[in-house]
């Protein structure tokens, strides 16, 4: 067994908030979650426009942000993604729909990089998961609808599927 370690926040979003570190980094997940990408692999390939992370860096490992694609602007920018279009919903609409916890003010990515990182939140963890699992559906949608390899198919659908650690590059 690890020994836990603090976590201490202070971003845009969080003011001193302390979480513990108790699981091994990228290791001992529920067995349900299988993820395809890491995060900073997701980083990389070109997520959230660009815009995700750009204020809490301090809190993840530097190597995460080595070849990551971000906002050099401070705004959206779909050109960053991977699949080079727009395939989220601003932050106000997860908050308004009731997905936002106040653990994760920035929603599912924030919560996979801690737990990635190796902090467990059994309540949260278990609502965030059901959420991954939930959109296998459109896993199933391009692999009906797109012959593999096709980028110019469903790029939507498939740069969602990267938010979620999905690796749609394979579909």
């Amino acid at each position: 067994m690890r020994k836990p370690r603090i976590v201490v926040v202070n971003d845009l979003m969080q003011k001193n908030y302390r979480y513990f570190l108790t699981a091994p980094v990228g290791r001992d997940f529920d067995p349900r979650f299988r993820p395809e990408l890491t995060p900073a692999q997701m980083l990389r390939l070109g997520v959230f426009g660009g815009k995700y992370m750009t204020d809490c860096r301090a809190e993840f490992p530097a190597s995460w942000f080595r070849g990551a694609r971000l906002s050099t602007t401070g705004k959206h920018e779909a050109s960053l993604n991977y699949f080079k279009v727009t395939a989220s919903q601003p932050l106000a609409v997860w908050r308004r729909k009731g997905w936002i916890h106040p653990a994760d003010p920035r929603g599912w990515f924030q919560w996979y990089c801690r737990y990635f990182q190796g902090r467990r939140l059994s309540e949260v963890d278990e609502t965030q998961i059901s959420r991954w699992l939930a959109i296998r559906r459109h896993l199933a949608q391009v692999r009906r609808h797109c012959a593999p390899g096709d980028t110019a198919c469903r790029p939507r659908q498939k740069q969602a599927l990267l938010h979620w650690a999905y690796d749609a590059r394979r579909l």
